[in-house]
């Protein structure tokens, strides 16, 4: 089943037709990129909740003001003051169970030049919709080493959050804020984040297919900046 839940241009790659050396030049910071997002969740992991966020925050504000792999474009990276978002509410963080996703199909997404990315729904979330008014969908991400991917949306997307919503888990890039000790998962919505093409149209972006959006207004994590 293909479902066009996509946003950005038709390309991930904006390194793409470079030079070989700064091709290299590029791939070495993206690289660099994506080990400082695993070592900052490492750190979260290990701190009190919000000690954590704390440090996500200013962690999150220094890659995108000063790093070659920001999403933001370099004349943007100038006049950024900061990521802005709710303030932290200890009862938007989660530890759920998990349950089998039974007799769910497979979304493709077609993702420009990097393909269809495949999504297999594997698993419900079990513990949120009591407060949240649902639960949601758990999808691993095929091929290569895969990974598990959580997009929701809410009702504040649009006027207070980005209109095609946001990202709890995305563990190839590293978001993972782990388990706990009887291994249920954390879910922490203070830690919802816009993806990349949120910022710029460089970058294509799988959102939230329907059965992740809540509804109610989630009014934790990153929001939109004041205008």
């Amino acid at each position: 089943m293909k479902n066009q839940i996509i946003a950005g241009a038709a390309s991930t790659r904006p390194g793409a037709r470079l030079s070989a050396s700064a091709v290299l030049e590029n791939t070495a910071s993206l690289q660099d990129w994506r080990r400082q997002v695993a070592d900052l969740y490492a750190a979260v992991r290990a701190m009190p909740a919000e000690v954590g966020w704390a440090q996500w925050r200013d962690v999150r504000d220094r890659l995108f003001r000063e790093h070659r792999q920001s999403p933001l474009a370099a004349a943007r990276r100038q006049r950024f003051s900061g990521i802005r978002y709710f303030p932290y509410d200890p009862e938007l963080r989660f530890e759920v169970g998990l349950q089998p996703a039974v007799g769910r199909e497979t979304i493709q997404i077609e993702a420009g030049k990097d393909g269809a990315m495949m999504l297999r729904p594997y698993a419900l979330t079990d513990g949120m919709e009591g407060a949240l008014g649902r639960e949601l969908t758990l999808y691993w991400i095929e091929g290569y080493g895969g990974g598990t991917f959580l997009p929701f949306g809410d009702a504040s997307n649009g006027e207070e959050t980005f209109a095609g919503g946001r990202y709890l888990l995305d563990t190839i890039k590293s978001a993972d804020l782990g388990a706990t000790s009887e291994g249920r998962m954390i879910l922490d919505f203070n830690f919802a984040y816009y993806p990349s093409c949120a910022y710029s149209e460089a970058w294509v972006c799988p959102l939230s297919p329907i059965e992740n959006r809540l509804p109610a207004a989630i009014h934790a994590g990153e929001r939109n900046p004041l205008s």
